[in-house]
């Protein structure tokens, strides 16, 4: 155990970091043509984007994939032992293969190249060695190398890999924003997560409607509008003038100040005390949008309107249920 003390863990920590930082910083200055003919290589693709890759490589591959399709660019991974034993009818002439290598010399893909020149796929690949196998036989390589690995004895894929993540995000991502590909599509393939929920559910999916909007008219007497409040539970009602157009709310932090302020509680009309026109959301607003209103002007609710009506209503509580906060 006092060996076990006797290590500095950190500071294997930050030589590791460090080690890894450097080697995506030297693929800055690796950038060049060849970056560009990939991605338009990518681009022009009618088909899928097929990314290989063996041992750690084929782990950074499978990530790669999963980042290229929920990016806008369609791919799956393909593992390159089992494209030899029939997975190769996977591929065709219409998809663009992308090859992770560190060496360049994998076997299990070096033997698919003859295949993938006869299928007439255009290749892509990432190695450390731009004059590896793979390299030469590619139609664009891209150099992912680095100085060393961060393990200690320069062995383990550590650098090597983090490099070629770095650089597939790089082309993903280039490749996003020359297809424009926007935040409400990336929601799109996440619909299920907080991210999806945040960007894809709008005012309208979550707004009480009908006979669940508290709404009261011009001149009522305050208790009427207490009452609705109450029986519609969302510590707020609308008032609307004689064609149904909003002209304030009248709310719990109003219904607070109306106590500490007035003496003639009976008698007043919730003109007289409520907030003229208010904090208001549109039922195509996002979700996410209406929950940062909320949170700027530190209310629980606001009125849905449309065309200057009241048509909805929506509460905390109801962005809280849905997981958009």
């Amino acid at each position: 155990m006092s060996d076990i003390a006797a290590l500095d863990f950190r500071a294997s920590a930050r030589r590791t970091l460090t080690l890894e930082q450097q080697a995506i910083g030297e693929l800055v200055t690796k950038l060049d043509e060849c970056f560009d003919e990939a991605c338009k290589l990518l681009l022009a693709c009618r088909g899928r984007l097929i990314v290989t890759g063996m041992g750690k490589s084929g782990h950074i591959a499978r990530k790669l994939a999963a980042t290229f399709a929920s990016t806008g660019s369609p791919s799956f991974y393909v593992h390159p032992g089992e494209a030899s034993h029939g997975d190769l009818g996977m591929i065709t002439v219409d998809d663009v293969v992308i090859a992770l290598s560190n060496s360049g010399e994998t076997q299990e893909i070096t033997d698919l190249l003859p295949l993938f020149k006869r299928l007439g796929a255009p290749l892509v690949s990432l190695t450390g060695r731009p004059g590896s196998t793979l390299a030469r036989y590619s139609d664009v390589h891209i150099d992912v190398g680095v100085s060393r690995e961060a393990c200690p004895h320069d062995l383990a894929p550590t650098s090597s890999t983090t490099a070629a993540l770095a650089m597939g995000d790089a082309l993903a991502l280039a490749l996003l924003e020359a297809r424009g590909f926007s935040a409400e599509d990336f929601a799109l393939s996440h619909p299920g997560g907080t991210l999806g929920k945040r960007l894809l559910l709008r005012v309208a999916d979550l707004m009480h409607e009908g006979h669940r909007l508290p709404s009261v008219p011009t001149g009522s007497p305050l208790r009427e509008a207490l009452l609705e409040m109450t029986l519609k539970g969302m510590g707020f009602t609308c008032v609307v003038d004689e064609r149904g157009m909003l002209v304030g709310v009248y709310t719990d932090g109003d219904l607070r100040r109306t106590l500490d302020q007035r003496g003639d509680f009976a008698l007043l009309r919730v003109d007289d005390v409520m907030t003229r026109g208010g904090k208001t959301a549109s039922p195509g607003m996002l979700a996410a949008e209406a929950v940062r209103i909320m949170e700027d002007n530190r209310i629980t609710a606001l009125a849905v309107v449309e065309n200057g009506a009241p048509v909805g209503a929506l509460h905390m509580h109801d962005l809280l249920r849905s997981g958009v906060i």
